[in-house]
Order: C-alpha cells, then sequence, then structure tokens
C-alpha cells in the first residue's frame, strides 16, 4: 500500500518553459531545484506563493488594461468608435501602459536574466524582448512623427502571458508532504518503564536503547524493539502494505510507526532515530526523489529557437531594408514588427491551457494531478508495476471459499458463523459477515459469547455450544477432520489462505473458510486493457510465492515480484528501468512510496495512506486500476494536441516573420506593427479552442473480454 508526496519535478522541467525556476530565482523564493523528476522532497518548493502572484499580477494588470484598450487609437479605428476625451485623457493610455509594464511585465524582465545568465534562451527571454520592445518603440512613438504606438497590443501581451503563468503555477501547485507525512506516523512520546516498574511519559527523542517502553491498544509503537512481555496483534499495513494483522509475543520483533491493536506490550528498543525501519524508509523517499533526470518540454525548446531566429530576421530585416530605402523611421518600423510578431502569445499559451483542461478533465475522471511531467511521460508508458495489497485486491480479508461436512450445507454453516461473529470488529469476523450477507443468510441467534486469545470465540447456538477458530483450536480438542476438509485445508495453504474452522459441540468440525484478500472486480479488465495497449504489467507483493504467483496467474500478469521487503520494492523498479522500461508505479502504502518516487511515473491509490499519497504523482481517487488505462489514454490524447497546439503557434511565426519583415513589400503586401499583433491575437485563439476540444477526448476504459 502507500502514501502520497507531492513531486514536483525541476523546476525546468516545469511548464512549456521552465520559468516557474527563474520565478523562483527572481522572487526569493529559493530552496534548491530539484533535480528530480518527481521532485526533491528534501528540498520542498512553494509554488502557492507563485501561482498567488501570478494570480494577483493579471488581475491588477487586466483591470488597467481595459482604458488602455478603450482608448487606444487603433482599437478606435477597428470598432468604429470614438472615446471621449477631456484633459489628460491623452495621457491615460502611455500611464497606464507603464504601470502595467511596471508591474505586470517586469517580473518576466527578472526571470529572463536567469536564462541569460545560463545562456539559455527559453520563454523567458522571448517575452521579455517582445515586451520591451513594444514598450521601448511605443514610448518612443509619443515623440517620433510617422509612428503609431501599440500600448494596447503591449498590455494584452502582459495579460495573456499573466494568464498563462498563473494557469500554470495553478496546475502545478503541490505540497511535497511525502516526508512529514511519513513523520506523522511516529509518536511525540512514549511511556518509559522505570526502575519501579512504573511509567513516566518522556519524548521519543529521549528513548535510549535497552529502553523498556509500555504500548497501550491503539498506540503506536515509538521505535523499533522486541517484545519482552504481553501479547497483542499488531497493525503494520503502514509498514509492509499488507492487510492482515501480526500477532506479537515475547520475543516477536515490532517497527516504529506501526499500532498495537488489542493487548498491552512492552517494548525493549533496540533502534532509535535514524536507525529505525520508517527512517531508513524516509531516506529511500529521498534519495529516490532526488534521482530523477531533468526534462525540458518542447514549448521551451521552441521558445528558445524562436528566439534567436527573431533576433535573426530582425537583423536580416534591418539590413536589407537600410539597403533598399536608407535609415528611417520605416526601417525601425519593420525591426519592430518582426520582434512583436515573434512574441510568444500562443507559444505561452500551448501548453499551459492544454495542462489546465487535462488537470480538470483528470479530476472529473476520479485523477488528480500533482505532477504534470509524470502526466506527460504517462504517454510513452511500457510498463506499469502494481502494488498487490489494496491496489489489484481490495486489501480486505474475504471468504474465497467454504468447505462442509456432514448435514451441514453451506447456508447453515454462513448462519452459525455469521451469528456467533455477528459483534466482533475482528477483519475475520467482517469478512464471515459480509460473505453471509452476499448470501442473503439471516444471522443465527447466539448467546454466552466468550472470546479465547489464540484460539478463537466460542457461542451458544439453539442450545448446542459453537467455536470458530483457526488450527490452533482443533488442535486443542484433538479433533479429526473430514477428508473433504482436510483437502479443503490442504489446497487453501497452498495457496496462503487462511483457513477458520466451525467447531460443533466441541467434537466434529462441520465447516471451513478460506479468506484470502479480495481481489478488485475491475483489476482484470485493467491489465487486459493495459496488455491491448502493448503495456507489461507487472506486480509487487510482501506476500508469498504462492499467493504471488495464484493472483498472477488469475489476472493475466506479464510478471510478479514476490515476498519483496519495504526497502526492495524500489530496487524493483529500478531493476526494469535498467532494462530501458519506462515504469509506472501503483501503490497505496508506506512502503511503496520509495517505489513510487522512483518510477517514471508514480500513481497512488486514493484510499492509501497519507505518505503514498504525497509520493504519488497522480492520485486516484476511486480506488479503481481502471483509472489506470484512463490515465494513459488521456496523456496521449493531452500530449496531441500540446503538439497541435506548438505546430501552429511557431508555424504562424514561420508564416508571420517574413511577412512582418517585409519579403512582399515589392508587390505592396506590408505588414504594420499593429496589424501583426492582432494575427497573433488570432493565433492565440486559436490555440485556445484546440485546447478547449481536448474535454471531448474518448478515455473510456472498453470491455475486452465481453
Amino acid at each position: 500500500m502507500s502514501n502520497h508526496p507531492d513531486h514536483e519535478h525541476s523546476e525546468t522541467e516545469h511548464a512549456h518553459t521552465g520559468e516557474a525556476e527563474h520565478a523562483h530565482d527572481a522572487h526569493n523564493h529559493g530552496g534548491n531545484t530539484h533535480e528530480g523528476g518527481h521532485g526533491d522532497h528534501g528540498d520542498h518548493t512553494d509554488h502557492s506563493g507563485h501561482e498567488e502572484m501570478f494570480r494577483r499580477r493579471f488581475w491588477v494588470s487586466l483591470v488597467l488594461s481595459v482604458p488602455v484598450i478603450f482608448f487606444s487609437e487603433f482599437i478606435q479605428d477597428i470598432f468604429g468608435y470614438t472615446a471621449p476625451t477631456f484633459p489628460g485623457s491623452v495621457w491615460i493610455t502611455p500611464v497606464l501602459s507603464v504601470i502595467i509594464f511596471a508591474y505586470g511585465g517586469v517580473p518576466f524582465l527578472s526571470m529572463a536574466r536567469t536564462e541569460l545568465k545560463n545562456r539559455e534562451p527559453g520563454m523567458m527571454m522571448l517575452i521579455s524582448l517582445a515586451i520591451s520592445v513594444a514598450f521601448i518603440y511605443s514610448i518612443a512613438s509619443l515623440f517620433l512623427e510617422g509612428t503609431t504606438p501599440f500600448f494596447w497590443e503591449l498590455v494584452t501581451l502582459i495579460d495573456i502571458m499573466l494568464l498563462g503563468h498563473w494557469v500554470e503555477m495553478r496546475s502545478v501547485r503541490a505540497a511535497s508532504g511525502a516526508l512529514d507525512e511519513l513523520a506523522k506516523l511516529m509518536p511525540d512520546t512514549a511511556e518509559r518503564v522505570t526502575e519501579s516498574g512504573d511509567t513516566e511519559e518522556v519524548p521519543v527523542s529521549e528513548l535510549g536503547e535497552d529502553d523498556v517502553v509500555l504500548v497501550r491498544p491503539g498506540a503506536s509503537v515509538p521505535a523499533d524493539g522486541e517484545v519482552v512481555e504481553g501479547e497483542s496483534s499488531v497493525d503494520e499495513s503502514m509498514i509492509t502494505g499488507e492487510s492482515r494483522s501480526v500477532g506479537k509475543e515475547p520475543g516477536s520483533e515490532v517497527v516504529a510507526g506501526t499500532v498495537n491493536q488489542d493487548g498491552s506490550l512492552r517494548i525493549k528498543i533496540t533502534k532509535t532515530g535514524e536507525e529505525t525501519t520508517l527512517a531508513g524508509i524516509m531516506r529511500l523517499v529521498d534519495e529516490a526523489q532526488k534521482s530523477k533526470s531533468r526534462t525540458q518540454l518542447l514549448a521551451d525548446k521552441a521558445a528558445g529557437w524562436l528566439f534567436y531566429v527573431a533576433l535573426g530576421v530582425a537583423a536580416i530585416t534591418a539590413v536589407a531594408w537600410i539597403v533598399a530605402t536608407g535609415y528611417n523611421i520605416t526601417v525601425l518600423e519593420r525591426v519592430v514588427t518582426v520582434l512583436v510578431i515573434a512574441c510568444p502569445h500562443a507559444l505561452g499559451l500551448a501548453v499551459p491551457l492544454v495542462v489546465a483542461i487535462n488537470t480538470s478533465t483528470a479530476a472529473k475522471n476520479g485523477m488528480l494531478i500533482r505532477d504534470r511531467i509524470a502526466m506527460e511521460e504517462s504517454r510513452n508508458l511500457d510498463t506499469v508495476m502494481f502494488d498487490k495489497t489494496g491496489t489489484l485486491t481490495k486489501g480486505e480479508q474475504g471468504v474465497v471459499g467454504v468447505e462442509t461436512a456432514g448435514d451441514w450445507s453451506e447456508e447453515r454453516a454462513f448462519e452459525v458463523a455469521a451469528g456467533v461473529e455477528g459483534d466482533s470488529e475482528h477483519m475475520i469476523a467482517r469478512a464471515i459477515r459480509d460473505a453471509a450477507e452476499e448470501r442473503g443468510v439471516q444471522r443465527a441467534s447466539v448467546s454466552n459469547f466468550e472470546n479465547f486469545r489464540g484460539l478463537g470465540v466460542r457461542a451458544t447456538v439453539d442450545g448446542e455450544t459453537v467455536h470458530i477458530g483457526g488450527p490452533n483450536l482443533i488442535e486443542k480438542f484433538d479433533i479429526e477432520r473430514s477428508d473433504g476438509i482436510a483437502a479443503f485445508a490442504e489446497e487453501a495453504g497452498s495457496n496462503a489462505e487462511t483457513v477458520i474452522y466451525l467447531v460443533h459441540d466441541e467434537s466434529e468440525v462441520v465447516a471451513a473458510f478460506a479468506l484470502a484478500d479480495v481481489i478488485r472486480e475491475e483489476s482484470r479488465q485493467a491489465i487486459e486493457a493495459l496488455h491491448a495497449m502493448d503495456i507489461e504489467v507487472a506486480m509487487l507483493t510482501g506476500d508469498s510465492e504462492d499467493v504471488a504467483r495464484a493472483v498472477s496467474e488469475e489476472l493475466g500478469i506479464d510478471q510478479y515480484f514476490a515476498e519483496v521487503l519495504p526497502d526492495e520494492k524500489d530496487t524493483k523498479v529500478e531493476a526494469l528501468q535498467s532494462e530501458g522500461k519506462l515504469v509506472a508505479m501503483v501503490g497505496d502504502g508506506v512502503n511503496d512510496a520509495p517505489a513510487l518516487t522512483r518510477a517514471d511515473v508514480g500513481i497512488a491509490i486514493g484510499s492509501g495512506t497519507d505518505v503514498a499519497i504525497e509520493s504519488g504523482d497522480i492520485i486516484l481517487v476511486d480506488n479503481n486500476p481502471l483509472d489506470v488505462v484512463r490515465l494513459i489514454k488521456l496523456s496521449k490524447a493531452s500530449y496531441r494536441k500540446m503538439q497541435e497546439n506548438l505546430v501552429w503557434a511557431t508555424g504562424y511565426n514561420v508564416f508571420a516573420l517574413p511577412l512582418a519583415a517585409g519579403v512582399l513589400a515589392p508587390i505592396g503586401i506590408l505588414l504594420s506593427p499593429a496589424i501583426g499583433a492582432v494575427f497573433m491575437s488570432l493565433s492565440t485563439i486559436i490555440v485556445a479552442i484546440n485546447a478547449r476540444r481536448l474535454r471531448s477526448a474518448d478515455i473510456s476504459v472498453p470491455d475486452i473480454g465481453a
């Protein structure tokens, strides 16, 4: 089972541009940038601050842009209206534009410094180049005859870029809390046993080796140790990922963070602090997150090339027009038009719009995207590795078989067993009651109920005594099982199923129930659908070889790894990756956290522990393995939209830049800066419309076996 940490990729991986990294540098939100594909949870980055900053600047700039656009002469000419005039009205547009440039545009200039310093031109330098040229030209046009300012284009460009970054930060935002969630499993204090035999409450940090602590029912074990007194069962699911509680008695080992259930235990501490199993898992999570490779997005690469192309075309344009006409205002206008046309309106929104729609579409289908790089990578997966318990299975005991003896029918056996187990909260009792309910069997009325630790329970039904318990029960009464029940128990044991016996009158085994972790109904369909997509399916489990083989054969899994210890799970993922495979890990427990972060795509089951969900790039809210298939289909559809948008956004520049440079001037076609800006805005609208078409993408999972 798993928990979930929030993976933040390297900031340079974050968006169409990597501007998140620059935003961190420019605004001192700091921390070290994460090297990890899933993010370094050791150095958490707070994206909520950037999201709020871009949101605030967008709305302020948008409000100030309205009068700029309304009073723009070009806009008035286009729409055929005349704005009212009054003393000072002529300064509304330039003054507000300067404010918008300083408030909404300067952050991009700050972020561009990082690209310039790293000599890696990208979206930030391209945006900064465009808004700076637009700003300087528009200010100059106030004093130069024969020029037309286009402050409206400057402010709308800034607004659109701020909107794109707000959308981006909103989709990227995540709280990298894996290690914090792991730490929460540890209690703050412990009851240390004194030399006099009394107990004293002390901080866990003060515990040392050989100290003895008292762990009461319902309390967490404060450190790794060995039971020296008492008997109980301990819930180790958050560490082992397996659903059955583990019985503990003197000599048994216990692990920090696990929960004692029904009996008091005195435990001698053997490991504390960084030496505990839980601390080891925390280190694995941290190391796995740091081991990711960096990924650059297509839009950033496109922006980098476009930056050089824009400068090159602008230089060629200047030289050509100076040679043709001499140095005059026309040359300046041509150069400005080229640089404004290169302004990445559409390119800046090509990816964020798709990401935003992708995120909302995924959420509506029970998938929470915490790391968009992983979402995009999902389209290339060739191997999906599932944790068994709680993922492919329900993580709870269920009756998978029943055998009766003598004249007892299955209905009678369930009627009596469900009655005897009527008030117990033990997982086996719940499984028997649920199985009886599914069969429509009414519970028998019982009396004189008694619980015998280690043996089971006893009650009176219709004046006769019945017992329910495991092998220890029939050994105590020295009861011989019928051949049918003995064979049934042997087969169940070979499949690592738990066998519970119903004993009548302390002398006859009248029924046997086989219990096992129940396979989810959706698991088979999900695996068939993945196979249809040419994706291999692997399974990890801490269970025995017999259990792993049985589940694997039933579901048609390609390969499985059994008896895997918590600190081995991520190495299994790494082994598959070393074969050149792109691996997704699906899990729902603390012990899955290192594997989730090690995988190329970490998918956490939503009902799992908090650490698994914090470790996952993508969270499946509904615990449905079919959502893994939907995720991959949505990833493919989203990437197609990104490609289409990028092709259009960059293709537009390939077409528009020569026009802006004036290659068709000999035949009377000359693109003014203002008209070029209009065309650029139209390209943005087309990109937005195409992104919205993602909402209608078909991500349903066909029932291949039907």
